[in-house]
């Protein structure tokens, strides 16, 4: 299957055209190589055959034309073609141009100096066949022929005239005898004697042998009654036949009067004839001479037109040799253009990252096997790329994996140099270190804002960790930290965060850090709540004898003092009573935040929860205040414990009530406190939110508000928050505190409970059990 220069298989009618071209080319070829080498022949046999030349002259000048005329529209519609590709821009087309121009250079300018060189030796070789020189010398060497065989036939004649006297006397039953003599004494091959009128009298030679022998002729005789003698040359006029190793014999013959004495009775006249044959040597170079001059004398009054003919065929065979050496110089042009145009293209396609099989060409030359090897190098180059291409897809894949890892990871990871400058951040460190981390990667880690001192003591660690993995062979290092925001040192705005390091084989510096401020806030409460206990338990049992005590000196000492010193006694007593009284309330605050139960969760109403909650704060409760809730029906039961949730909206309500009254009693308006349940977008969770219209919080407050003592209040306990925090621990619930701000002001406070839903699975539990495990 043949094969297009893309590699795929070509269309049927595509490979018939492409054989039939390949076929009327091969036979145009085949029929122009004939013709050169008829015309080569025929010019080769011009001089033995002119004749057979002459008459197919025309025939075949008129095929030179059509072949010639044919080839010329070949060439002209090859021609244009070419010129059309170059026009088209086509691949290729300059290198075919250049590759047929010089083809056809190689085959015309040697042809075109043959012809030059031929046509002066044709004109130059045929003046000088007819030259002056030549002819005279045919002329003198066909005298010189004549005159010799005219001296023989003159010798034979007075020979033979001599001879005629010896038969004056003779009878004619005698005159064979003395024709043998005379035969004899001549040299002769025949003696004939004839009477007047051709009857044969005698003979001698081989005219014995013949039955018929020639007779002379009447004009013959007559002459020899005139001349008394005469000879003629025979032979000399036919031709000689083809293939003849000799020349046909040749013979002079001699007539003379033979004058009759003492036959006085009968006078008639006889008649001897003698025969001698002529040298074949004269005899060759006589009809030699002869052929030459009259072929000479044909070709002298032709000598133009065999110019002509030679030169016309010269320039015919010119003609067909260019036209046939520029079509042969397009078409070899072409098939040694191919190769390199499918390498070309091939290289092309490589380079502009197309690896798909190239065409390859079924010769067994070094063009077609380069052909092979490229298509076999652009497989590998395919295979290859695809090796890569998979092993790059895989290794994006585990780049895309590792990413989404360090993306989700809630531990922060910073990629430094030696130097401290920062390559690569994920989320996690943003939001551990609350710094905008991925804006300054390519940054020294020391010029981001509020982590100067943290940089300075990271790569102290890092140059410490150089010398300890020299000396003991350390493969990390870990440190905690403390961060304080700028220009702040107040420990409620640290955050504590611990960090792991260590090299990677690039001499890159890895970073790995987590928040521990929740752990280090629950280790804190941990701790309170067991101060808290031991405080309820040793301040709580010397108050209640203190309080007997006073009560005891009251009873015994009232009426028996004066009334200034009862009512000192009265108001001292009250006193002590009353901070008894606060006493034992902080006890038992502090109490239940160390002995806070377990949360029983079962399914509870929230909205329910908070409309029985709301009944306990009448509008006259705080008259400055208002209290609005805004319940969301579809909120469906939550997971929790009815009782701490219920504690949880008390403390939420009181805290909002005092922030909102403090600043009503400054600004002479009336606060507002809204209380808001809302179920959320996916559906899973529910929200409860306490806004209120204080002045909210301080930032080192909101970052510590949920441990214990931390208030801003100046009678607070710091325990509300605290309580809060820990019951939301407790049923897995997610909280957020944060100011309310309207129109770039602080306008309140706002915390947010978001509980899931009763219909949750189990996994809400599971959670609440791995927060406890986190705080204790």
């Amino acid at each position: 299957m043949s094969t297009d220069s893309r590699g795929g298989n070509r269309p049927p009618q595509a490979v018939r055209r492409s054989r039939a071209r390949r076929w009327a080319i091969g036979a145009g070829a085949a029929l122009v190589t004939a013709i050169g080498l008829v015309l080569m022949f025929l010019l080769a046999q011009a001089t033995n055959n002119r004749a057979f030349y002459e008459r197919n002259y025309a025939r075949l000048f008129g095929i030179n034309v059509i072949v010639a005329v044919v080839l010329v529209l070949v060439i002209g519609w090859v021609a244009f073609r070419l010129l059309r590709r170059l026009r088209q821009g086509k691949f290729g087309s300059r290198l075919l141009i250049k590759l047929a121009a010089i083809f056809a250079l190689v085959g015309v300018v040697p042809g075109v100096l043959v012809y030059v060189v031929s046509y002066q030796f044709v004109a130059r070789s045929i003046e000088s066949w007819f030259d002056v020189k030549v002819e005279g010398a045919l002329d003198a060497g066909l005298n010189l022929g004549r005159a010799t065989l005219d001296s023989l036939s003159e010798d034979l004649m007075n020979k033979t005239k001599a001879a005629s006297g010896q038969l004056a006397n003779v009878s004619d039953a005698g005159a064979g005898l003395v024709l043998e003599r005379i035969r004899d004494q001549i040299g002769a091959t025949d003696v004939v004697l004839w009477t007047g009128n051709g009857q044969l009298v005698a003979g001698a030679g081989l005219s014995r042998f013949q039955l018929n022998p020639e007779r002379p002729s009447p004009q013959q005789l007559r002459q020899v009654r005139a001349d008394r003698a005469v000879a003629h040359i025979e032979g000399l006029d036919e031709t000689p036949a083809p293939g003849a190793a000799a020349p046909p014999p040749a013979n002079v013959r001699a007539l003379a009067l033979v004058q009759r004495q003492g036959f006085e009775f009968n006078t008639e006249p006889r008649f001897l004839q003698v025969t001698q044959p002529l040298p074949p040597a004269v005899v060759a170079n006589a009809l030699a001479v002869q052929e030459a001059n009259r072929e000479y004398q044909e070709r002298a009054l032709a000598r133009e037109g065999l110019r002509r003919m030679y030169i016309g065929t010269l320039t015919l065979t010119l003609f067909l040799a260019v036209f046939g050496a520029v079509l042969l110089a397009v078409l070899f042009g072409n098939q040694l253009a191919r190769p390199l145009l499918v390498l070309a293209d091939g290289v092309r396609q490589v380079a502009g990252g197309d690896l798909r099989p190239t065409a390859v060409l079924q010769g067994k030359d070094e063009l077609g096997g380069l052909t092979r090897s490229f298509a076999v190098m652009t497989q590998q180059l395919a295979d290859a790329r695809g090796a890569v291409e998979k092993t790059m897809g895989e290794l994006d894949a585990a780049r895309s994996n590792l990413q989404t890892i360090l993306d989700n990871l809630t531990s922060g990871v910073i990629v430094l140099d030696t130097r401290g400058v920062i390559h690569s951040t994920n989320p996690g460190a943003t939001r551990v270190l609350r710094a905008p981390l991925a804006a300054f990667e390519g940054q020294p880690l020391a010029e981001v804002p509020g982590l100067g001192e943290f940089a300075q003591n990271v790569q102290q660690q890092f140059e410490d960790f150089e010398v300890e993995r020299m000396q003991h062979g350390l493969d990390h290092w870990q440190h905690a930290f403390e961060l304080h925001a700028e220009g702040d040192a107040m420990d409620q705005d640290a955050i504590n965060i611990v960090a792991r390091g260590a090299e990677l084989p690039d001499s890159a510096r890895l970073l790995v850090f987590d928040d521990i401020s929740e752990i280090v806030s629950a280790q804190r409460a941990q701790a309170w709540g067991e101060v808290a206990r031991r405080l309820a338990h040793e301040i709580k049992n010397p108050l209640t004898p203190i309080q007997l005590s006073a009560e005891r000196l009251e009873m015994k000492l009232s009426g028996k003092v004066a009334s200034t010193e009862q009512a000192i006694l009265t108001k001292s007593v009250k006193t002590i009573v009353d901070q008894v009284d606060a006493m034992k309330r902080l006890v038992n605050e502090f109490r239940d935040y160390a002995r806070l139960p377990a949360a029983e969760l079962k399914p509870v109403d929230l909205n329910a929860l908070v409309t029985d909650v709301l009944h306990l704060y009448p509008p006259d409760h705080h008259p400055s205040v208002a209290l609005r809730f805004e319940l969301d029906e579809r909120c469906r039961p939550i997971r929790a414990d009815a009782q701490q949730i219920r504690q949880v909206i008390h403390n939420l309500l009181q805290n909002a009530q005092d922030a909102a009254e403090v600043t009503a009693h400054r600004s002479g308006q009336q606060g507002e406190v809204v209380i808001r349940t809302r179920l959320s977008d996916s559906g899973q969770r529910v929200r409860l939110t306490v806004q209120d219209s204080g002045t909210g919080f301080a930032e080192h407050i909101l970052k510590r508000a949920f441990e214990p003592y931390v208030t801003t209040k100046s009678k607070g306990t710091g325990l509300g928050l605290a309580v809060v925090k820990k019951i939301a621990d407790e049923h897995g619930a997610r909280i957020e505190l944060s100011n309310r701000i309207v129109d770039g002001a602080v306008a309140g406070a706002q915390v947010s409970l978001s509980f899931a839903l009763a219909a949750e699975p189990q996994g809400a539990v599971a959670h609440i059990e791995d927060s406890k495990s986190s705080v204790t």
